[in-house]
């Protein structure tokens, strides 16, 4: 009898663990959607999104076009959602058109949230990514203190994504602090690197620089930028560049770039797609609901992932830890 208790006992102790670790299902399914697929960033973000799968035992996949192409993204999410997955994170480069898309899936029980760059006015139910207002302050400051107080600067971007349009929000911001610094112009890249190479070359082939500055609100534009300046043997500019590709790290240790904005695209599909997965296994009893202004909303309106400011004084210490983490 007390062999029989006590096995009872054990049995009763370990059935919450045994229906904590059988809720996946091998077939469901949770998508990644991005305009630009194969950018490090991405690459980044999508090893994220294993990691999680993997640990979960579910399915995952970073779906969308390989180059920017907003259109291509929208058709990717709407792919995506006629396979009737398990959840989505989509990063919207343009948030008037994947909007209505993520209404639809909302409307069809699908939860969705948003990474990296936000679709406010859609129905998703959070975003996660970096605080975009804060990293544009980081590298205002940045800019400013480089310029010493004065000077004109270029803006490299992409005005119809939201997080961009964030980012030079501030930058105008606390460049509003210093009477001697002006945007001289705000160029928009398209999402294609060359057209940041053509336009510094366009303004600095004689060695001299028609501005003292270059600020670029994405990943792709500032190595060019540092490229170009490095080949027309241009000195006396400041570059401030965001991400953290081989190539801009490379050009901070050179000296061309001064620093780079880290965000954390790993942690955003890591922590994003477990978000999915309780929203798929525990939803509320409505996807669609303004949560935002319920105080007993179970789903936050946003989640910080964090910025890090890289520049010459922790480089190495930056890289160190990226290689002990892979």
């Amino acid at each position: 009898m007390k062999r029989y208790l006590a096995l009872l006992t054990l049995l009763a102790a370990a059935l919450p663990f045994a229906a904590c670790g059988g809720r996946h299902n091998p077939n469901e399914k949770y998508f990644l959607v991005t305009a630009n697929s194969k950018l490090t960033y991405w690459q980044t973000a999508a090893s994220g999104l294993t990691r999680a799968g993997t640990q979960m035992g579910v399915q995952t996949e970073m779906v969308g076009p390989e180059n920017y192409d907003p259109p291509a993204e929208a058709q990717a999410f709407r792919d995506a959602l006629a396979k009737k997955p398990s959840g989505i994170l989509v990063s919207p480069a343009d948030p008037a058109l994947l909007g209505p898309e993520i209404d639809k899936a909302i409307a069809q029980g699908i939860p969705v949230i948003t990474m990296d760059s936000d679709a406010p006015s859609s129905k998703r139910l959070s975003f996660i990514g970096t605080n975009n207002y804060d990293a544009g302050q980081i590298g205002g400051r940045v800019a400013a203190k480089a310029l010493g107080g004065k000077g004109s600067v270029l803006v490299f971007t992409m005005p119809s994504q939201h997080n961009l349009a964030e980012r030079l929000h501030a930058y105008k911001e606390a460049f509003a602090d210093y009477p001697g610094i002006h945007i001289a112009e705000i160029v928009d890249m398209k999402g294609d690197p060359s057209i940041a190479f053509d336009k510094v070359m366009n303004m600095t082939r004689d060695g001299k620089s028609k501005v003292d500055g270059w600020i670029c609100l994405e990943a792709a534009a500032c190595k060019e930028v540092a490229d170009v300046l490095n080949r027309n043997k241009v000195t006396g500019n400041i570059v401030v560049a965001m991400d953290t590709d081989q190539d801009t790290l490379d050009w901070i240790r050179k000296g061309s770039i001064v620093a780079t904005i880290a965000q954390k695209p790993f942690t955003m599909a890591f922590y994003g797609v477990k978000m999915l997965d309780d929203l798929h296994h525990y939803p509320p009893a409505s996807l669609d609901r303004v949560w935002a202004r319920d105080t007993f909303s179970p789903v936050p309106v946003f989640v910080d992932t964090g910025t890090t400011l890289i520049d010459k004084n922790n480089l190495d210490a930056f890289v160190q830890a990226q290689a002990s983490n892979k």
